[in-house]
């Protein structure tokens, strides 16, 4: 809905650049790169010049020197001295507007706006102009020969962080959170992180799937496991008793008369009891889908643990599938297509980026994404992996029966032994969620990991537990205040319930996988963790 013309529209490989010869654009975009051509002299005569010239470059520098009031002062005479084109000039920039990869060559001459104020990276610049073949010898097909400036906003090349020489994805992650968009690896890591959200919509949708958007903050604990890792959400900080005129300190807060372990007194809070960001949101999906049949979400799931990981932070982004008159591996099926279907969404739909990432993150990106899209998967018992594990010691530990398998464990199997993606399933009961399936056995449930090459856990899945005299003898093991949490749960298996199944999958992980990544911070656009908000 803008008048401009995206690049990627005038660049892209399904286009023939050169039949846009002739027509006028209006193109925008930020500068990436320049370069400067004086019009009274050949290019062989050294009359290119990159960013700012001479003069320019010596006024700077005595501005720099004078300090205090005087540097403003300066910068008020430079600013005058400098709108006024040194010599006949043309600056030719590189702009970039975030559709593709490519940037676009734009012409300005110096009668338009000097190159101070047009060649610094980062400057925002809005043109109309006419696309012609480059005016000078160049890679590019063509450029935009500017008729007008729409709109130009300066940046201060002194203090701007984002110079032409790359910066290392880590010197992103803190305080250049909004600038670093603006980075071409950055900005194909979020393209192809839509196209990986678009491919996952479109799985679901294209088999017959309802998204039901289920609520973020939530009386109880989705992951069903109790292990503590909830965020709190509470107005009692900031909010004083409505019976109190007096400034309300933390320290009266800390009461719990009708509650026997709550710190605080959440039956005075806003919602009249303790709440908690969504670890995750089956149980809720799973009323919907004992009325609608096969149902999904797609959103922000939150955990506190402080566990260090490269793959884990403290907000992730969860797509959670529950399907009714189904069993174990039915979800199993579900998982497999799901991942080979946005696997070769992406080889279709995000080549450009792909190639990129290819050169500049990893070059096997795009072998890794045809192994998923046409991949067998190996399956094995946690038992058997457990055994496997302990028989070629890995980790250097002995492995109890039990035990939660470590990161390294799932790189082992999934790397080294099988050398695919594999579903390890039937987990010990006791370290998966009561929801889960008690199998014949009694100890284990009816669980699956997908695990696959590179990031290891992938996707999380189980049979749910719908034989109401399990359940509730599982629900009456926690403790009263965890029980009530679950009462509504335990209604809806009392009244016409169906065998259910389903699993969450790791959005941020794939994208570790898609694009060959190593740290999700750097595939997340506003990351939170441990200290970083």
């Amino acid at each position: 809905y803008s008048k401009r013309v995206l690049i990627d529209t005038i660049l892209s490989s399904e286009n023939d650049a050169v039949s846009f010869i002739g027509q006028r654009v209006v193109v925008g975009g930020w500068v990436k790169s320049s370069r400067e051509f004086r019009k009274d002299a050949p290019p062989e005569s050294g009359s290119f010049k990159k960013d700012l010239n001479p003069v320019e470059l010596f006024l700077r520098s005595i501005i720099k020197a004078l300090g205090g009031g005087a540097e403003q002062r300066g910068k008020e005479k430079f600013d005058s001295i400098s709108t006024k084109p040194q010599q006949p000039s043309i600056s030719i920039l590189q702009i970039s507007d975030g559709s593709g990869v490519s940037s676009l060559q734009v012409v300005v001459d110096s009668n338009l706006a000097p190159p101070l104020r047009v060649m610094p990276t980062g400057t925002c610049i809005l043109v109309q102009g006419i696309i012609q073949k480059p005016f000078l010898q160049s890679k590019k097909a063509i450029e935009v020969n500017a008729e007008k400036i729409l709109h130009l906003a300066a940046v201060d090349p002194d203090t701007y962080p984002l110079t032409k020489t790359r910066l290392p994805l880590e010197a992103l992650r803190d305080s250049l959170l909004h600038f670093r968009p603006r980075t071409t690896t950055v900005g194909s890591v979020m393209r192809l992180r839509s196209g990986l959200t678009q491919a996952t919509h479109t799985f679901f949708q294209e088999n017959g799937f309802l998204r039901v958007q289920v609520p973020v903050i939530t009386t109880t604990d989705g992951g069903g496991s109790g292990d503590g890792d909830n965020f709190t959400v509470t107005s009692l900080l900031h909010t004083p008793p409505a019976s109190s005129k007096k400034k309300t300190d933390l320290a009266s807060l800390m009461q719990a008369e009708d509650r026997e372990n709550d710190p605080l007194n959440f039956s005075k809070d806003f919602f009249g009891t303790r709440t908690f960001l969504s670890v995750s949101g089956r149980l809720h999906l799973e009323s919907y889908a004992s009325a609608l049949g096969n149902v999904y979400d797609f959103g922000p799931r939150f955990r506190s643990s402080k566990a260090e990981s490269n793959k884990l932070l403290a907000e992730m982004w969860v797509a959670e599938v529950e399907m009714a008159f189904t069993e174990l591996e039915d979800s199993m099926e579900c998982a497999m297509d799901m991942l080979r279907f946005v696997s070769k969404w992406l080889l279709k739909n995000c080549s450009e980026d792909l190639r990129f990432l290819s050169k500049r993150v990893d070059k096997l990106i795009v072998e890794r994404l045809n192994l998923l899209a046409n991949a067998s998967f190996h399956k094995i018992s946690y038992s058997d992996a457990l055994r496997l594990i302990e028989k070629n010691q890995v980790g250097g530990k002995k492995m109890e029966w039990g035990s939660h398998l470590s990161e390294e464990h799932e790189r082992y199997l999934a790397d080294d032994v099988f050398k695919q993606p594999l579903i390890i399933y039937n987990h010990p009961a006791m370290i998966k969620p009561f929801s889960a399936r008690l199998n014949s056995d009694d100890i284990t449930a009816a669980t699956f990991d997908v695990i696959i090459p590179k990031v290891g856990t992938l996707i999380r899945g189980s049979q749910n537990e719908d034989r109401y005299d399990l359940l509730r003898k599982r629900i009456k093991g926690f403790e009263r205040q965890q029980q009530q949490q679950y009462e509504w749960y335990l209604d809806l298996h009392k009244h016409g319930s169906a065998k259910c199944s389903g699993f969450g999958f790791w959005f941020d992980v794939f994208v570790l996988y898609a694009t060959g990544l190593n740290d999700v911070r750097d595939a997340i656009p506003f990351p939170r963790s441990i200290g970083m908000a």
